[in-house]
């Protein structure tokens, strides 16, 4: 038989060689965390507007002093929707400030999504071009950070905050932060 006649097979047990690889990878526990650069250091600078007044604005020198938890959502974002119960449950208890960052979001949008679904935010700014999301690393929302009263970036999570995540992750973060002041 001539060699050439193998290669389609051989073609083909590679792509599935590839292919079992990456089911297998799929398995890995929380694969969709992403390492923060910005764990541990200062959280970048910026000066937003205020979504529900845009003549005011936010800027992190204004929220140190305390730690806060900065949350990134968008009136488009499917997963911030099933996130918000959980959020304005953690964010009715006071234990911290939480700063909604509204992200590429119409202002008209996020305004009438905040008035369906409740804002639980001290605070909302607004990033409708979304440049001062590059310099904290946001991809996509909804994600969480957690920043100390130096203005540290702390902790991380990439995706919707559930009662378990807060409970198990952002509460040990919190009390390390407090902790250390």
């Amino acid at each position: 038989m001539k060699p050439s006649r193998w290669l389609p097979l051989a073609g083909f047990l590679v792509l599935a060689a590839l292919l079992a690889a990456g089911v297998w990878m799929s398995r890995q526990p929380n694969r969709e965390a992403l390492p923060s650069a910005l764990l541990g250091k200062p959280a970048p600078a910026f000066t937003l507007p205020v979504l529900h007044d845009p003549s005011y604005t936010v800027s992190l020198a204004d929220l140190k002093g305390q730690p806060f938890l900065l949350n990134v959502w968008g009136s488009w974002c499917v997963e911030c929707q099933a996130e918000h119960p959980v959020m304005t449950r953690f964010a009715e208890t006071k234990r911290l400030r939480v700063v909604g960052y509204n992200w590429k979001d119409e202002r008209a949008d996020a305004l009438r999504w905040l008035e369906q679904f409740g804002n639980p935010y001290m605070v909302v700014v607004a990033d409708e071009e979304g440049r001062a999301a590059i310099d904290w690393g946001i991809y996509g929302a909804p994600e969480s950070f957690l920043v100390d009263a130096k203005g540290i970036i702390r902790w991380k999570h990439v995706g919707p905050l559930t009662d378990v995540i807060i409970r198990n992750e952002l509460l040990p973060a919190l009390a390390q932060v407090e902790a250390q002041r």
